[in-house]
């Protein structure tokens, strides 16, 4: 496969998971918004932190108000990583790959891209509804649904796949972090019904909820925490999420498991062996924004990885490596 047609796939899987899981942010937090106590104020200003983007925001804005923070991840199409623009750039990496991938696919985007177009023009100056939001994350489950049923599940369909898993790690854990940044009125509200109203607002975020509740019933920041970055069976935990890309990627390159010969492999097999022996007590101790802050930058540093193995120009390294066998209890010296 070309690498141009490689990094359209791997980027249309990311953006569209980026603007669905934004959409998912903004619906919480809205309703957040109803059942906080009276006095207690809202707070915008956290997504803001989610993005990373604090200064792209505040220069802008200057203000975390409701209608500035919806308008900046929603419909400001100077921002990168608003919905608007992240469903414009899936658009046109899908026009650039219109033969590699299927006509239902193809529509879909494109209907989604209109969607969003004409949502723009509606609720310019105005209020978004929560609805909209509901429409953005089920346009996304549309469009993955058609891809993983109309395409092949070859190498296309594999990189399209590893985009939208790194994606949804990457986002698991900065929604997770942003309850660091919630700030309550004080330190003896940890623990109150308040608190226990940020952390399901949290598991709506992730559509957790439900599945944590018949797991572990009680609402507990340290079962929350498990649940979300530890579990191996809910597909939007960060370990899930590993475990998936990093079949992908092996399937892409024909690598053995338990083996690698790219630096990426060997950067998420190291990352897929931390987490599935830690104890979620080491989690809980080493510090959960430490612990988090060092998840994304192995992610950041596995996306660099694939982009300079398979979408870059040069040596194919792919070809030319030899096979090494992973041993975690090696690498985690």
């Amino acid at each position: 496969m070309l690498s141009r047609v490689a990094q359209s796939v791997y980027w249309i899987g990311r953006y569209i998971e980026r603007a669905e899981n934004i959409a998912r942010f903004a619906e919480v937090n809205q309703y957040l918004t109803l059942d906080l106590p009276p006095g207690a104020g809202e707070q915008w200003e956290p997504l803001i932190d989610i993005t990373g983007d604090r200064a792209e925001f505040f220069d802008r804005y200057g203000e975390a108000t409701r209608e500035n923070v919806l308008r900046f991840l929603t419909f400001d199409t100077r921002y990168a990583n608003s919905i608007a623009s992240c469903i414009r750039r899936a658009r046109e990496n899908a026009r650039s790959v219109r033969d590699v991938i299927t006509l239902e696919l193809w529509e879909q985007i494109h209907r989604f891209h209109e969607m969003i177009t004409a949502a723009a023009e509606r609720f310019s100056g105005g209020m978004i509804p929560y609805e909209f939001y509901s429409q953005v994350r089920n346009a996304s489950h549309l469009l993955h649904g058609l891809a993983d049923d109309t395409m092949s599940h070859g190498e296309t369909w594999h990189f399209l796949r590893l985009g939208r898993m790194l994606e949804r790690a990457d986002k698991t854990a900065r929604l997770l972090d942003v309850k660091y940044f919630i700030l309550l009125p004080s330190v003896d509200e940890v623990g109150m019904p308040w608190d226990d109203l940020l952390w399901c607002a949290v598991l709506k975020s992730a559509s957790a909820l439900e599945m944590y509740r018949k797991r572990f019933g009680r609402v507990r920041p340290d079962r929350i925490i498990e649940f979300l970055i530890l579990d191996r069976t809910f597909p939007r935990s960060a370990l899930y999420c590993i475990d998936r890309a990093q079949g992908h990627l092996h399937a892409i390159s024909g690598t053995p498991a338990g083996a690698f010969r790219t630096p990426p492999e060997q950067q998420l097999g190291r990352l897929h062996a931390r987490l599935t022996y830690a104890r979620p007590e080491d989690l809980v101790l080493a510090g959960l924004h430490e612990v988090l802050d060092e998840l994304l930058a192995d992610l950041n540093a596995i996306s660099r990885g694939i982009h300079d193995t398979y979408f870059s120009p040069g040596p194919a390294t792919i070809r030319t490596e030899a096979i090494l066998v992973y041993n975690p209890q090696q690498q985690q010296q």
